[in-house]
């Protein structure tokens, strides 16, 4: 009979690693600017943002050689297609893009990843769009979001116009996600972690008894 040996099985360096900063996360008190990332859009209000985004993703390359390759051949032959030239409407993606749509207030919604490494990089993003008055959201994943622009990851997007059919739905979602993130002022100005870990707590409980168990005799007394 074999023994089982999975209790003495070392994990991989990498599940060390993410296990160790899960737990690190728990337990250290994390800045409200940071902690803001944990709290993401719902289930519901996601899916229906991702349909939306799925909509106006960006061309592929082959998309776009055959379009300019169109072009060209109608100039050849004189044709005026110009309707039909310009590049479809789509989702901007990119840091320095999604940073220019905010700041000359062309975007009509910005999605940030909540899983962005290093953190730094979209950690001043919320507060540039309230400071610019744009509705933002924070969802799960840069994978995710990755998907929408054909890319690996994605730490951000921004939606600066839709089509007319959409624009309902547009105005629905960003006046759900400025309620929820934009003016949601006590989420994004309280701490994240503090948690303490089982064998603490218990240690805690334990002594908060005892603790009962002395003021409770005092009073007998």
């Amino acid at each position: 009979m074999k023994r089982d040996l999975t209790r003495f099985v070392k994990w991989p360096k990498y599940v060390r690693l993410q296990r160790q900063r899960r737990v690190l996360l728990m337990r250290l008190k994390v800045p409200p600017a940071i902690a803001q990332f944990s709290r993401t859009a719902d289930k519901n209000g996601a899916t229906q943002l991702f349909k939306l985004l799925h909509k106006y993703r960006p061309e592929t390359e082959v998309a776009k050689s055959k379009r300019l390759h169109a072009l060209a051949a109608a100039k050849k032959e004189g044709k005026d297609n110009t309707a039909d030239s310009k590049a479809p409407t789509s989702v901007k993606y990119g840091l320095n893009e999604v940073v220019h749509a905010i700041e000359k207030k062309k975007a009509k919604l910005v999605v940030i990843a909540h899983d962005v490494e290093p953190v730094e990089l979209v950690v001043w993003l919320p507060a540039l769009c309230r400071k610019m008055d744009v509705p933002y959201v924070i969802v799960k994943s840069k994978s995710r979001l990755g998907a929408v622009v054909h890319k690996k990851t994605c730490a951000a997007l921004a939606l600066t116009d839709v089509n007319k059919g959409d624009q309902s739905e547009l105005t629905t979602l960003s006046g759900l996600f400025a309620e929820q993130f934009n003016k949601n002022t006590e989420a994004r100005r309280s701490w994240g972690g503090g948690l303490l870990g089982p064998k603490s707590l218990a240690a805690q409980k334990k002594r908060e008894k005892v603790v009962a168990k002395e003021q409770a005799a005092k009073l007998n007394a």
